[in-house]
């Protein structure tokens, strides 16, 4: 398939209620392992390929480190590929979507894109972070080329006590709807568990929301039931992976 086909092929495995499983991946050799055990696509944690190229979380690993592992994975699978691309390494907009450029040049056909201030405090405001999914739509749409743009929200990932989330919801729903005029194709809320409130969430977002699996969150097929599009897996197969790596070399030099 054709770049533009496998962005178009992505796209229509966001179903409501019927969800597409991503189970992340780090580089080359993972991305071969999950699409041979029957995976319909590929996504990166941006963590796990921190981690597994020796870097901390948030942006630390060098942008050009970044892009060449994304193009590996492309080259070593014939699925989709989306990229868990941060803040995109800029707080201006025209630069952002030129970095978000470099990943559809190495073939990736969408990217995870987050209103926190990468390295800052907070969150960017509705009005800042749409000016710069707009600069990346505008990208795409030069290129013909059908990227989705997966905006996700930290509200409830900066917010450790999930009995407040609740209060959270109504914020979340207007950035939903704010990042989905800007050209956004889906909504990404980690950490929002409860399944009352990711129920509400996908009743009420205009885009396909995105659910990350964590200890205590709900089932992918009780997540399906709720309404959810897409459930990420982030950095948990990376942590498995080291922690059975780890036990298995304990055995031998332990």
């Amino acid at each position: 398939m054709s770049q533009i086909e496998k962005a178009k092929a992505f796209q229509a495995l966001h179903r409501k209620g019927d969800p597409l499983v991503l189970y992340n991946i780090w580089d080359a050799g993972t991305a071969g392992a999950v699409a041979s055990a029957g995976a319909k696509a590929l996504a990166t944690g941006s963590w796990s390929v921190a981690a597994a190229n020796g870097y901390a979380d948030g942006e630390a690993i060098p942008l050009e480190t970044l892009v060449a592992v994304a193009r590996s994975v492309v080259a070593a699978t014939d699925l989709p590929v989306s990229i868990d691309f941060e803040g995109a390494y800029s707080d201006d907009p025209k630069r952002a979507a030129a970095n978000v450029a470099l990943l559809m040049e190495a073939g990736a056909v969408g990217v995870n894109f987050e209103d926190q201030i990468v390295g800052g405090e907070g969150l960017y405001s509705i009005g800042d972070q749409t000016a710069r999914i707009r600069a990346i739509r505008a990208v795409a749409d030069e290129r013909g080329l059908p990227f989705f743009i997966n905006a996700r929200t930290d509200l409830f990932l900066k917010e450790a006590d999930g009995s407040k989330h609740g209060a959270l919801l109504d914020e979340a729903i207007a950035r939903a709807h704010a990042f989905a005029e800007a050209g956004a194709s889906g909504f990404f809320a980690p950490w929002l568990a409860d399944p009352a409130l990711i129920t509400r969430l996908c009743e009420a977002s205009p885009l396909p929301v995105n659910i990350m699996m964590k200890p205590g969150a709900p089932t992918v097929a009780q997540l399906a039931v709720c309404g959810v599009s897409r459930v990420s897996y982030g950095p948990g197969p990376y942590r498995a992976m080291i922690a059975w790596l780890k036990a298995e070399a304990t055995k031998i030099y332990g």
